[in-house]
């Protein structure tokens, strides 16, 4: 059964990962495209926005095109060589205006973001008639061959757009061919924080979805372990009810074959001694099954017969009792109060406190000290005992019914489980409370609570 369940919990952990790896990377796909699509927004505005260069200034347009036909007849004619035209190209004096006129423009038609770009060139090539073409320049695009813009990096920035032009010219000698490309790039300032908005609902829900398969995941787990736990207390209880009942069975059914005998019969001080065998063993039953039937009531079915108490003398006689019961072990009182006066069941509660101290015994204990005290209105009963113990993780299953530690020399030490179960209820019955401090080895201390 465990095996099973440790099983299950492997599989539906693997499952709920799955479900979240597939619900990550449909969350890593959505944004993707997102991106894909923001940036396809913008290049097409973009594109409308630099097509129509007289809208933003065709002047200086016109001075980069010019520019280009006076560096590339400079180098026909070898005025120039052609680190001084690349020089030229990338510090043109347009530059500054131009970007200045384009920044503006994008502002006026992306209000809500802000925008930088760069436009970087990429090739200055010249075809000569006499000659082979003439590489002047081509490189990948790169921010330092940046021309126009306000951009230091093209990190996280996109292509908007390629300008590619051919020009034809003639010098004085001969005509060539002119062939230029440059790139625009843009970069959107908090553009994750722009998809991201834009994608807040499936975010939410993808979010929704994950906790509420968590959720129904811890609520599954915890519903089997309980099952599994109310299993394993079933038969546990079963085990130690059939043990409890087996002894004085046996002992009967001994019993009564012996007084079959003629020469029991016969003899009345062996016979008497049978009969009260069999009487105590009947009584022993009979206790088993009250127990049985006491401990099916809840805390608010329990009938308390109340009455006023002077504790302190109430406790005493409890401890006197159990001296004659169990004279090998010391139990010493420690009160620190006088005269309390309490409104308790003294039937039920002299079971419950004696059940307390049967059980230290049970488990190891020779010496138990009673303890009062009086602090804030609460008149507090402290059990302490110097048995084995209880593991610090078992303290909070102590008072459910059937339950029996699993540690120490469990088989020697008898019961059905529910002792502490019976003093948890008389005393919330009472409307007190019981707390257990223990640890493995150190003993333990139980403290009755009762409102003043």
């Amino acid at each position: 059964m465990k095996q099973r369940i440790n099983l299950l919990i492997a599989f539906s952990v693997v499952a709920l990962i799955a479900l979240s790896v597939v619900q990550c990377y449909l969350v890593k796909t959505t944004y993707d495209y997102k991106v894909a699509q923001f940036h396809t927004e913008i290049k097409d505005k973009i594109a409308q926005i630099t097509n129509d260069y007289s809208d933003i200034d065709s002047a200086y347009v016109n001075k980069k095109e010019l520019l280009y036909k006076q560096l590339a007849q400079n180098y026909v004619l070898n005025k120039k060589p052609k680190f001084h035209i690349e020089s030229t190209l990338l510090d043109n004096e347009s530059g500054s205006e131009l970007t200045r006129k384009l920044h503006l423009k994008f502002k006026r038609e992306f209000p809500d973001i802000s925008i930088d770009f760069a436009i970087v060139l990429n090739k200055f090539v010249i075809y000569n008639s006499h000659k082979k073409a003439d590489t002047i320049f081509s490189e990948k695009p790169v921010i330092k061959n940046k021309m126009y813009g306000n951009l230091t990096t093209l990190n996280n920035a996109f292509l908007v757009r390629n300008y590619v032009s051919t020009t034809s010219g003639s010098s004085v000698m001969q005509d060539y061919k002119l062939l230029t490309e440059d790139s625009m790039y843009v970069s959107v300032i908090d553009w994750e924080a722009i998809i991201l908005k834009r994608m807040r609902m499936v975010l939410l829900l993808s979010l929704l979805s994950i906790l509420t398969l968590i959720t129904l995941f811890v609520i599954a787990i915890k519903a089997l372990i309980k099952q599994k736990k109310v299993s394993d207390v079933k038969t546990d209880f079963i085990n130690n009810i059939t043990h409890e009942l087996k002894t004085p069975l046996t002992t009967l059914g001994i019993s009564t074959k012996i007084l079959e005998r003629k020469d029991i019969r016969d003899n009345e001080q062996q016979f008497s001694s049978v009969l009260d065998t069999i009487s105590r063993q009947n009584n022993r039953l009979q206790s088993l099954i009250d127990q049985v039937m006491a401990n099916s009531l809840g805390e608010n079915e329990i009938e308390l017969q109340k009455e006023k108490i002077a504790t302190e003398l109430f406790l005493n006689a409890i401890v006197a009792d159990f001296k004659i019961a169990y004279p090998k072990v010391t139990i010493e009182t420690d009160f620190n109060t006088k005269e309390t006066s309490l409104v308790l069941d003294k039937f039920h509660l002299t079971t419950a406190i004696l059940n307390v101290l049967e059980n230290a015994v049970k488990y190891g204990s020779t010496k138990i000290t009673i303890k009062t005290e009086l602090i804030k209105n609460q008149f507090n009963i402290s059990i302490k005992d110097d048995g084995i113990g209880i593991s610090k993780n078992k303290h909070s299953l102590l008072f459910d019914k059937f339950y029996r530690v699993e540690q120490g020399n469990l088989h020697n030490a008898k019961g059905l489980g529910l002792g502490l179960y019976y003093v948890n209820q008389i005393i919330k019955a009472h409307q007190g409370t019981i707390a257990v401090m223990s640890d493995l080895g150190k003993g333990s201390v139980f403290t009755i609570m009762f409102k003043v």
